[in-house]
């Protein structure tokens, strides 16, 4: 498995990259095949340090954790804990995946955008019915079975996915309502 490990406006020593590399990889070998890449990013947010952790696996899906602490080591250890408890709710699904997809999960480009939130009240007129966009980037659409998709979106402790329906053209949502079921959009 490849490794990325990086901090933002903070050293991070070749102590803690060794750490890293042996806890996140035995804890990613046991409940994943085929891990491909790991991106480690290490922050300070006040007094805190914040971790977070994206491991792409060889089918395409990602597993995406974050935990903070008051030492570097006990974050690092708070997210290795929480990744490897989504791996491990999801090992029998991610395995039954391998099994069945022999090739990697084919992606598709798209832009994705980050608009402007409005800053006055809601009650006010916006004076042009063009949003402001903040940031502007690409983005891949996966193409997945519903079951992927869904198994995608809670790993990656996102509240929705778009992707890309296998067999299909269209594109479809699946999305966690607020009762706490999922909603699949299939145009």
């Amino acid at each position: 498995m490849r490794y990325q490990i990086s901090g933002k406006q903070i050293d991070i020593g070749e102590a803690l990259q060794t750490h890293v590399k042996d806890e996140l990889g035995a804890a990613v070998a046991k409940y994943a095949e085929r891990p491909t890449d790991a991106h480690v990013i290490f922050s300070k947010n006040a007094s805190e340090f914040v971790c977070e952790a994206i491991v792409h696996l060889s089918t395409g899906l990602t597993a995406q954790a974050s935990a903070k602490a008051h030492e570097i080591y006990a974050a690092f250890d708070g997210c290795r804990e929480k990744m490897e408890k989504q791996l491990r709710r999801y090992k029998r699904r991610l395995k039954d995946h391998h099994r069945d997809r022999s090739e990697p999960v084919e992606l598709s480009g798209a832009s994705s955008y980050i608009l402007a939130s409005e800053s006055e009240g809601a009650e006010s007129e916006p004076e042009s019915l063009q949003p402001i966009i903040v940031a502007e980037m690409e983005t891949k659409i996966p193409s997945l079975s519903v079951g992927e998709a869904v198994m995608q979106m809670e790993l990656a402790g996102a509240p929705v996915l778009v992707f890309r329906k296998e067999g299909n053209d269209g594109l479809n949502v699946v999305y966690r309502r607020d009762d706490g079921n999922i909603g699949w959009i299939d145009p």
